[in-house]
């Protein structure tokens, strides 16, 4: 399988009609304003260090980008468009809002070589959209999604739970919304409260109140089972790591830098116990099998996944391996008698 690679260009904020409550994007992607001028450099900075046979995108990150200027719009898709044709890029991703999804623009992004189109989804709830100050209705998305699959697009939906008015229940149902909406790949984003933005204002005010980690982690765990079990990839979990966010000045929220992390590892948790129910444990060594690169998400943090299984489950001694074979969200369990030792 090839290997892929995106390369971000930032279009912060631009071509965004509204000012959700939840948002500062100028924070979250480290830049004030677009430099559309500097997007030739950074791409042929990034292609000097991908391998050859790499797939690669170019992705515009940040905004709603169907919504900038047009005459913008067509400038990046072209310069885009240049590198696609030399046989250096394989094709386009950009995100974008759900009412800026029309079949005028699919034809425009079909025409330039988009292959992924990442849609802001957020909830699909109507309550939750008002409540957060979307500007769009959940009538909205469905149309979007249904078109943006039927022209053959690759359907990537953002979810963020925690939302003013949401509950796990109606963050599992926008799960399931998405996955039935023919997504092939999701990213979900916990809430974070941003200095500055509405929902600071909100939490003072004690209309809404933030999750605390232990809330973000578990009911995170339960959205990537929802993801799997429809065959639906995760892409992202959480927002990347920054230096305002891992200092914590320019939020009022729990944050953690690897919170991705922390709600893979509380899957594996749950994933092993189930494996584990039922089962004769007392004694015995279990043998777990994960993806690769998933043994540290299966220990968990400081070995807690590995302390509380041992301990749940009266095991002597746990093993984690690890099989090409397997994708990340799953997992495979023998269980071994103790082996005694005899003096001879």
């Amino acid at each position: 399988m090839k290997k892929h690679r995106n390369i971000p260009i930032f279009v912060p904020h631009l071509g965004c009609p509204n000012t959700c409550v939840f948002c500062n994007q100028r924070k979250i992607s480290g830049h004030e304003k677009a430099d559309f001028s500097s997007a030739e450099g950074e791409i042929e900075a990034a292609l000097a260090t991908i391998p050859q046979g790499t797939d690669v995108q170019i992705a515009y990150f940040g905004g709603s980008f169907t919504g900038i200027d047009r005459e913008d719009m067509i400038y990046l898709l072209a310069l885009a468009k240049k590198y696609i044709d030399e046989g250096r890029v394989q094709s386009i991703r950009l995100s974008t809002r759900p009412d800026y999804i029309d079949e005028e623009i699919l034809d425009i992004l079909s025409r330039y070589g988009v292959r992924s189109i990442e849609l802001g989804i957020q909830s699909m709830c109507d309550d939750v959209l008002a409540a957060s100050g979307r500007g769009h209705t959940a009538a909205q998305t469905e149309r979007a999604c249904k078109l943006i699959c039927e022209r053959g697009f690759e359907l990537v939906g953002q979810m963020m739970t925690g939302l003013p008015c949401s509950t796990l229940e109606k963050d599992k149902y926008t799960a399931e919304k998405i996955c039935a909406m023919g997504a092939s790949g999701a990213r979900i984003y916990p809430t974070v409260v941003f200095r500055g933005t509405e929902l600071e204002n909100m939490m003072n005010r004690g209309g809404y109140k933030s999750r605390e980690m232990e809330n973000v982690i578990a009911e995170g765990a339960e959205l990537v089972g929802i993801f799997a079990r429809h065959g639906v990839k995760i892409i992202r979990i959480g927002l990347q790591a920054s230096e305002l966010l891992t200092e914590g000045s320019e939020t009022v929220s729990p944050y953690h830098e690897a919170t991705g992390e922390l709600i893979w590892a509380r899957y594996l948790r749950n994933e092993a116990e189930s494996a584990l129910a039922g089962e004769q444990t007392a004694g015995k060594r279990a043998v777990f099998t994960v993806a690769k690169g998933s043994t540290s998400k299966m220990v968990g943090q400081k070995k807690e996944n590995l302390i509380y299984l041992k301990e749940k489950y009266s095991l002597c001694d746990i093993k984690v391996r690890e099989s090409e074979a397997l994708s990340c969200d799953k997992i495979e369990m023998i269980l071994e008698e103790r082996k005694k030792a005899y003096a001879t």
